[in-house]
């Protein structure tokens, strides 16, 4: 039997650690559903030079830090997600441009690509900032690489981050990740219960 088709919208980022926690979730809803995912891609740090800056920069009072990273490595264990201790952030920009572009190459590429992106840098503690690190995990996932040089030559796939931050601001979106589900908003990386509930409610029909 089919699975039902269902739409969902992700807002994420690849230095988001409870995006990847939140990927990992969306796998599981995808067990019982044929999912249609857009991915809107936001950048969260802009700032962030590429080379990386230390975690310790990006403001968190360190008893919210010490909360968020002991909220983190739990979730980590129940997905069984590796993560590397990062003692330092990177710039995301051309990681996201890349994975725009690595849509056109189909959706099997784009998940390639998006898991490896989240992998090395969460598992294996790569700079996802620098060109070479990006490179090499394109070609891993398939992306050939006069994609990779449109990715971060065509001004269009920048025009694409920003469509993704203004349909964001429009929809009072400030954080990643973020899913659209139904009429459901759910926001951070929600257990995976939460993400069927929203499923049911938009498909009320289902068994």
């Amino acid at each position: 039997m089919a699975k039902p088709e269902l739409p969902v919208t992700v807002f994420s980022d690849y230095i988001c650690p409870f995006c990847y926690i939140g990927d990992r979730r969306l796998a599981r809803l995808a067990e019982h559903y044929d999912l249609n995912v857009d991915w809107r891609l936001l950048e969260i740090h802009p700032d962030t030079p590429s080379e990386g800056m230390p975690v310790s920069e990006l403001g968190y009072p360190p008893e919210q830090w010490r909360q968020m990273m002991e909220n983190l490595s739990r979730m980590a264990r129940e997905e069984k997600i590796p993560l590397a201790e990062r003692e330092i952030t990177t710039n995301s920009r051309k990681a996201l441009l890349l994975a725009e572009a690595a849509k056109e190459e189909g959706p099997e590429v784009f998940c390639a690509l998006n898991e490896k992106l989240f992998a090395a840098f969460f598992g294996e503690g790569r700079n996802i900032g620098e060109d070479s690190v990006l490179r090499k995990l394109a070609e891993e996932a398939g992306v050939p690489p006069a994609v990779v040089d449109r990715a971060w030559g065509d001004p269009a796939y920048g025009e694409m981050l920003s469509a993704n931050q203004a349909a964001a601001a429009q929809l009072g979106i400030t954080g990643v990740p973020t899913f659209l589900i139904g009429k459901r908003i759910l926001v951070g990386a929600v257990p995976a219960e939460a993400l069927l509930a929203a499923a049911r409610d938009a498909r009320p029909a289902d068994p």
